[in-house]
Formats: structure tokens, C-alpha cells, sequence
């Protein structure tokens, strides 16, 4: 499978200077590039390397990998665009969006991210430094910092291409691994997952991961963006700037720590996981206006994106099920009605009277679907 593995620079004033001009000369090249592909209607690589290779080689001091890099750069983005024009992601035909988006090639930025090959960088694992190519030449003894996890990681398994990326005002490298995966263990049981807003995700354990902080934390964060938007003075903006990204960056890692005992849990008790299918939820679901925000900002694609490559790491089978009733039906006798959910945290089933907390009562409804579709599509 592949991991990614982000290291932090340390570059010398110079050589700080020599990696910003780089990223500005590079990226003015795919500003270039693209406005060409999007006039002639030119997007796949081939094409565009054999119009604008030259031009941009000489035009900017690119090396002649740099160079290469840079085309294939704006031929990804415009595969991702289209892809995302065909799905509708961008609007309907004939919107205004999409005409925007359609009608305007796209566009870099100065510090946007760009991609080296073993050829424009080469890496000195025990040393901690890096060599990477520059507009100003070779860049050597270029250091950087790591865990010791990242470093074994490095030197095993990378793979591939490594991005350079300037944020905040720090600079990083950010390197593909190819980390091999344990086979799938036959499970033993199943531990179903409900992943919720109030509770982040429940299992069929009866744990529960409380989302009472990252709730509140999104709430403070969205006044205080609200409260400086309004004041659109220099001081609210260079803010907002230090404040951006500090809310994602909790929920990562609040989803990191989520994921990693819940499989952990799964690992110990030799069990699948089973997790609702929830794509196209916020399409599907209607709420009223003030509860929008949160649905919005409920990071569940991401928690479940962590669960699925830990447990494949770890050789914990994952089956997703269909969501639909699971918090509404009776885990205990499987009759199902609205009446059974008296509110967010309370489950009495009208049949049976059988009672528990409402997401426990999910997350096992989930389990018992997890093992009848592994059972389906696992039958000799």
C-alpha cells in the first residue's frame, strides 16, 4: 500500500532563498502551460511537452526533468478538472460556476507544491540531508528533520516521486512509500463502527469516542473567524491567516487517535470491522439550517479513510453495509421503527423493550450486517 512520509526542511538563508525562487519559476511555467492547453485544447502530456517543453526550458532555467515535471503537473491538474466537470462536482451544464471554471485555464500559485524524481533529488538518509535540484544549481547538504519511524520508513520503502511544499513559512518534503501489507486474517468476529457528530464513532463494544471537544473547538473556531471577518482590518486578517488550518490539523489527529484504538481493538480480538456506506450522506440528508454547519464539517470520510489504511496495515478485514435503519432497528429482536429512537442518545424498542444507548444499538446492528455480508460474499 501506499503511505505518505512528511519530513521538515532546514534550509540555510541561501539555500531558503534558492528553493522559493524555484517553486515562483516552476509555477509560473505551469501558469504558462496552462494557458496553452486551455487556448489549444491540448491536455495530454505528450502533446503539451512537445509545444511548450522548449519554450519553458530556456524561458525559465528549468533543468530538463524539472521541466518535464512541470507539463505532466498540468496535465494531472486538468485530468482532475475534467473528472471533476464530469461528475458534477462543479455545477451543472450551463451554471455559472462551471462556465467560470470552464471558461478560465487553470491557475498555480507562487508556493503551489511541485514534484522531484530520484534524478532532481537524491536522499541521504543516515546523514538527515537531501541534495535537490534548483534554479540556482544544485542544492547539497540540504537538512532535514524526522522521526525515527520516518527514517526506517525512508530508507525501506520509498518509492517514487517526492513533493516539495512551502507552508506557513516552513518547508517540507513530502515522500512516497511503497509499504507492504499483511494478508487479511480471517475474522473471528465483527466490531461494527457508527460514526456520528455528537459521538464520533460508537462500536458494537459499547465504547464510544465523544466528539464534545473537536464540537466545541469548531464552534469557538467558526465565531472567531466570524467575529474577525467582520472586522476586515489588517490585524483580523494576519489573524485569520495564523489561525487557518489549526482546526483541520485537531481533527486529524483526533480521527488518528479514534482509528488507531478501534483497530488496535480489532486486532486484539481477532475481528472485521464493519462500517455504514456513507457516501453521498450530505446529498441525501435534509436538515434545517442551523444543523447544517455541523453536518458540513463532520469529518467522517476522513475518520473512516484512517480506519480502512491502519487496519489494512495491521491485516484487519474492513466490509462497509447499508446504512439504512441501522439506528432505528432493534438489535436484539431486528424490528424496526421511528417510535424505537426516542432522541439522539436513547434506544427503547416498542417490540421487545429491549434498551440501550442509540449508537451502541447502531454500531451492533452494523456488526451483525458486517458478518452477513462477509458470510455472502466470502461462501465457498
Amino acid at each position: 500500500m501506499k503511505l505518505v512520509v512528511q519530513v521538515k526542511l532546514l534550509p540555510t538563508p541561501e539555500q531558503a532563498t534558492a528553493l522559493e525562487a524555484t517553486l515562483r519559476a516552476v509555477n509560473t511555467a505551469a501558469c504558462q502551460v496552462s494557458r496553452h492547453a486551455h487556448e489549444h485544447r491540448t491536455f495530454r502530456n505528450y502533446d503539451l511537452r512537445k509545444h511548450t517543453y522548449t519554450q519553458i526550458k530556456d524561458e525559465y532555467g528549468l533543468a530538463a526533468q524539472a521541466a518535464q515535471h512541470v507539463i505532466k503537473k498540468v496535465a494531472d491538474a486538468y485530468t482532475t478538472l475534467h473528472a471533476n466537470l464530469r461528475a458534477g462536482n462543479l455545477g451543472k451544464a450551463g451554471s455559472a460556476r462551471r462556465i467560470r471554471v470552464e471558461s478560465t485555464p487553470i491557475a498555480f500559485r507562487a508556493a503551489a507544491a511541485q514534484p522531484f524524481d530520484d534524478r532532481c533529488l537524491s536522499w541521504q538518509i543516515d546523514a538527515r540531508t537531501v541534495s535537490i535540484w534548483s534554479v540556482a544549481g544544485r542544492l547539497k547538504n540540504l537538512a532535514f528533520t524526522a522521526s525515527a519511524q520516518q527514517l526506517t520508513t525512508l530508507s525501506a520503502h520509498r518509492r517514487g516521486e517526492s513533493d516539495l511544499v512551502y507552508r506557513d513559512g516552513m518547508w517540507f518534503l513530502i515522500a512516497t512509500c511503497e509499504v507492504p501489507t499483511p494478508g487479511v486474517k480471517d475474522p473471528e468476529a465483527f466490531l461494527g463502527v457508527d460514526l456520528g457528530i455528537v459521538n464520533l464513532a460508537t462500536t458494537s463494544d459499547g465504547a464510544r469516542h465523544c466528539g464534545k471537544a473537536l464540537n466545541a473547538l469548531r464552534h469557538r473556531r467558526r465565531e472567531l473567524r466570524r467575529r474577525l471577518q467582520a472586522k476586515r482590518t489588517t490585524s483580523a486578517k494576519r489573524l485569520l491567516k495564523r489561525h487557518r488550518r489549526k482546526e483541520a490539523r485537531f481533527a486529524a489527529n483526533t480521527n488518528h487517535v479514534i482509528a488507531k484504538q478501534i483497530v488496535t481493538e480489532a486486532e486484539r480480538t481477532g475481528s472485521a470491522i464493519a462500517m455504514e456506506d456513507l457516501q453521498g450522506i450530505r446529498d441525501r440528508v435534509r436538515l434545517r439550517k442551523p444543523q447544517r454547519v455541523m453536518l458540513h464539517s463532520w469529518s467522517f470520510h476522513q475518520l473512516g479513510a484512517f480506519l480502512v489504511y491502519k487496519a489494512a496495515r495491521a491485516g484487519v478485514a474492513v466490509i462497509y453495509v447499508d446504512p439504512a435503519f441501522t439506528s432505528q432497528q432493534c438489535s436484539s429482536c431486528g424490528q424496526v421503527d421511528r417510535k424505537n429512537r426516542l432522541d439522539q442518545a436513547s434506544f427503547s424498542c416498542t417490540s421487545c423493550g429491549f434498551a440501550e444507548h442509540a449508537d451502541v444499538n447502531a454500531a451492533r446492528n452494523i456488526a451483525a450486517r458486517g458478518e452477513t455480508g462477509w458470510a455472502v460474499s466470502h461462501a465457498a
